[in-house]
């Protein structure tokens, strides 16, 4: 397929599997009960895509972010990209079974239409978050770098989708063996 030397037969297994690693990702993050944002010392606020706390020496005050119409445009967002996820899983794993080579750029445009709604959440949360909070400096955590993971994965498993039909040939077996040598 590549001159690196990936072969269809390798990418029939991997290419779903990386998607499942990206359903895993969005799980966490969309799971997660803190890891989003924490202050500088993670002592005294943290929050995830559901809630925030502020509080200190273990007395944490918690308050749902989903009041917030950003916050409820972000877990919508999310949700919405998992469950396209887990539809182009499915297709997926039916096209490379069956060989259905036309149904190989439906999965690359539903990891596409992930990507998007994704990359669009995951941009609305720190800016909506930062206008929340006035004081400090917060790092965004490991459940937020599941989402951005997640979102990477969705748009590398899409090019790899839409650029699989143009190996018709290799997919279906009829691929002829070009061999560049010499011979003097």
């Amino acid at each position: 397929m590549f001159r690196c030397g990936i072969a269809y037969p390798r990418c029939r297994w991997i290419v779903p599997l990386l998607l499942v690693f990206a359903i895993i990702f969005d799980i966490i993050a969309i799971a997660a009960q803190s890891g989003w944002v924490e202050d500088e010392d993670a002592r005294t606020h943290y929050a995830s895509m559901w809630d925030q706390c502020r509080g200190r020496n273990g007395n944490w005050d918690c308050k749902s972010l989903m009041e917030h119409s950003w916050a409820q445009a972000v877990a919508a967002l999310m949700i919405i990209g998992l469950l396209i996820l887990i539809l182009a899983f499915i297709l997926s794993v039916l096209a490379m079974c069956n060989l259905n080579i036309s149904m190989l750029p439906v999965v690359g445009v539903l990891l596409i239409i992930v990507v998007i709604l994704q990359v669009i959440a995951l941009i609305i949360y720190p800016v909506k978050f930062n206008d929340l909070i006035f004081e400090g400096n917060y790092f965004y955590t490991w459940a937020y770098g599941f989402g951005w993971g997640a979102t990477i994965l969705s748009l590398g498993c899409a090019i790899l989708f839409c650029c699989l039909p143009r190996y018709e040939d290799d997919l279906t077996g009829n691929a002829k063996v070009k061999y560049i040598y010499s011979s003097a």
